[in-house]
């Protein structure tokens, strides 16, 4: 590993394009802006997503034009973190990828699987009826997990960040990057710490309330609820990574902005308040940018992350 004061590579596995500023914005423009090499790796393209607001050139529902136009979204978003190595997992060779393509001579593609709320749930996802023969899901493990397996090779990161085994919230790609980020870490053989968006339910309820203020009622939007809790809300995990959010603030409101078709009512928060911001989703629902971003650790190859490490950089 990397001396003490040395920072350490640091590459992150979303399932979709957004995931990776909804989940660790803040942390990746930290170290961006800390001088440490951030690569951001991307399952797949949201071909299944839904569209927020107008939606004039009828993107919503056509998986082709829709990821086309999301990764022209992910790219801005990108820039406002100002992260420069990008990857889609489906574009990395596998040690004995054999050329597959589809129909029409392309290569063979890693599709967004889609998925469907849990029935009675605030925010819970799983795996629906429709998932198309290309999804992620289907993907077999090993396959997805020796591309990244050769990603990790090549970056040698010190740090991998990807959901914990619940995904986030339960939808069916989040899990199986996390399933795929640790068997690929299996893979390479390399000693790294593995991260997970995680957070407290005390902290998770402060910041949802600090949304009652009059600053984010005039967002038009309603306060979303906290229960039941997703799956990374957990008072059993300990929080061993907490990375301020006001130092890259407008870093991370600018790159919630760039997914224009999958967040909306992206709000500054201002001086003094509890949290940084607010955004919502397709839900509609007000959601808090806390001040914080936290993550728990999951121990690989011997490496233990040291207790409640402050990550805080300059300004």
């Amino acid at each position: 590993m990397t001396s003490p004061t040395a920072l350490p590579g640091l590459l992150a596995v979303h399932a979709h394009p957004d995931d990776e500023t909804l989940s660790s914005g803040a942390l990746l423009a930290t170290w961006a802006r800390a001088g440490g090499e951030v690569t951001v790796v991307t399952c797949t393209r949201g071909e299944r997503g839904e569209v927020i607001g107008p939606d004039p050139d009828g993107l919503e529902g056509d998986g082709p034009r829709l990821a086309a136009h999301r990764e022209t979204e992910l790219a801005r978003a990108l820039g406002s973190l100002g992260v420069r190595d990008h990857v889609f997992l489906d574009q990395v060779p596998a040690p004995d990828d054999d050329g597959a393509s589809d129909d029409d001579g392309a290569p063979a593609r890693y599709e967004d699987s889609g998925m469907a709320w849990v029935a009675g749930s605030s925010g819970t996802a799983r795996l629906g009826a429709d998932v198309p023969p290309g999804a992620f899901v289907r993907v077999p493990l090993d396959e997805a997990a020796a591309r990244l397996a050769t990603v990790l090779t090549d970056r040698r990161p010190g740090v991998v960040v990807t959901y914990e085994a619940g995904g986030g919230y339960g939808h069916p790609d989040h899990v199986r990057a996390h399933e795929v980020t640790v068997r690929a870490i299996e893979l390479a053989g390399l000693d790294v710490a593995l991260w997970h968006p995680s957070a407290t339910s005390d902290d998770v309820a402060a910041a949802t309330a600090a949304l009652e203020d009059d600053w984010a009622q005039a967002a038009g939007l309603p306060v979303g609820p906290t229960e039941p809790a997703p799956s990374y809300v957990s008072d059993d995990r300990p929080v061993v990574v907490r990375v301020p959010v006001e130092p890259v603030a407008d870093a991370v409101l600018g790159a919630l902005r760039a997914h224009r078709t999958q967040v909306q009512a992206v709000t500054r928060a201002p001086h003094g308040s509890d949290v940084v911001g607010c955004y919502a989703l397709s839900n509609d629902l007000l959601a808090p940018l806390r001040a914080h971003e936290t993550y728990t650790a999951s121990d690989q190859r011997g490496i233990v992350v040291p207790p409640r490490v402050q990550v805080a950089w300059p300004r």
